[in-house]
């Protein structure tokens, strides 16, 4: 999020200001960006969030031309599979439905399947209690972050922003103003603007502004897997009914879940549950598809969701009464996905102080003083 923006802001010809990223750990590898699954979809249940993704497959399969046509930047393709829902009951069948119209309507490839359907198009299934799923081919599968990420540091730095290895510890603010940060240093930086962009320590940087915001570290695990005997096609990152999902990454497959319980945790607690791929990620992946009862466990990790106990929808702009300081926390697990659309958003703040290509104002932090939620029912 924070090279998003900067990356946006320093190729932003109205923008006359410096830019300044201060890092914790350039290695990033307690970070969620080193965690996370790359995956973008349009399967939402409000038209912000659909049109935010939207501009994410625009941004990535053009990465070149956004980059200024740049021959060393890498073209990013979008491996398409899509996700499949499964539902089990019809409420959900209906709550896919309704969300179907609205991506539809919005240009997204989405269609409703009968069991018939799915089983036609990919024969692997166990359909057992299935009633419908809901699939999408069209710019929604997996993408590769980690290169996205590299070209916004690489260029931002060209376009004459500074990353500096250190933490801020202290923000000084006189009434609704913040006008310096303390870093671990000891040095003090003056700031027109401050943007958080600090991941699942948002919370902890805004209370040094004396503001608060409801995002708390929760713990995500991911397996990757070989199979001895591999599907004849692309896995879509398939939703069971179980909260299990899995897709294909390249030779393995990947899955992933949330545990049982799922409270907030310690920010620097990445210790990894092994039960919970024996007791539940392997069974509800060798239920839903049985060539996957013959698998081998290649890899594993634990990272961490941003998560907003609002609502799981990002925080994107100024506090109310504060207003140089600027959230950009809460993405939920939809980080990655949507950080274009958050950099270009960011830029548009800092330069023009308001919004001038997406509106994200449903997402804005007057939501959270209220405390009326900005609700999005397709949260995985």
């Amino acid at each position: 999020m924070g090279s998003s923006a900067a990356w946006f802001l320093s190729a932003n010809p109205d923008f006359d200001g410096s830019i300044l990223v201060v890092e914790k750990d350039p290695t990033y590898e307690f970070t969620s960006t080193a965690h996370t699954n790359s995956c973008i979809r349009q399967q939402f249940s409000t038209e912000t969030n659909v049109r935010i993704s939207q501009f994410g497959a625009e941004f990535i399969k053009n990465f070149r031309k956004f980059m200024g046509d740049d021959p060393e930047v890498p073209n990013i393709p979008i491996q398409s599979y899509g996700y499949m829902y499964l539902a089990d009951n019809q409420p959900f069948v209906e709550i896919l439905k309704e969300n179907q119209k609205l991506q539809s309507n919005l240009g997204a490839g989405t269609k409703i399947l009968s069991p018939a359907e799915i089983s036609e198009a990919y024969p692997f299934y166990n359909l057992d209690g299935i009633v419908a799923g809901s699939h999408n081919l069209l710019d929604e599968g997996y993408f590769d972050g980690n290169t996205l990420f590299d070209w916004w540091k690489r260029k931002a730095r060209q376009n004459g922003a500074e990353y500096v290895t250190n933490e801020v510890v202290e923000i000084n603010r006189i009434a609704d103003q913040v006008e310096s940060v303390v870093l671990k240093s000891g040095k003090t930086i003056s700031a027109g603007k401050i943007v958080n962009s600090s991941g699942p320590r948002g919370s902890r940087t805004a209370q040094m502004a004396g503001l608060e915001i409801p995002v708390e570290p929760r713990k995500r695990f991911t397996f990757i897997f070989d199979a001895e005997q591999p599907l004849d096609r692309d896995l879509p990152l398939t939703i069971d009914p179980s909260g299990v999902h899995v897709r294909t990454d390249g030779q393995y497959y990947l899955a992933g879940c949330p545990p049982n319980e799922d409270p907030a945790v310690d920010f620097d607690d990445f210790e990894m549950d092994h039960s919970i791929w024996e007791e539940k990620v392997w069974p509800a992946i060798a239920n839903r598809i049985p060539a996957f009862e013959a698998i081998k466990l290649v890899n594993s990790w634990a990272g961490h969701y941003a998560f907003n106990t609002l609502d799981q929808n990002a925080i994107i702009g100024p506090h109310s009464e504060v207003q140089n300081f600027i959230f950009m926390n809460g993405f939920s697990g939809h980080g990655f996905q949507q950080s274009p659309a958050m950099g270009r958003a960011i830029s548009e703040l800092v330069t023009y102080d308001e919004f001038r290509t997406l509106d994200l104002s449903p997402l804005g932090y007057d939501r959270i003083a209220n405390n009326q939620p900005f609700l999005e029912r397709a949260v995985i």
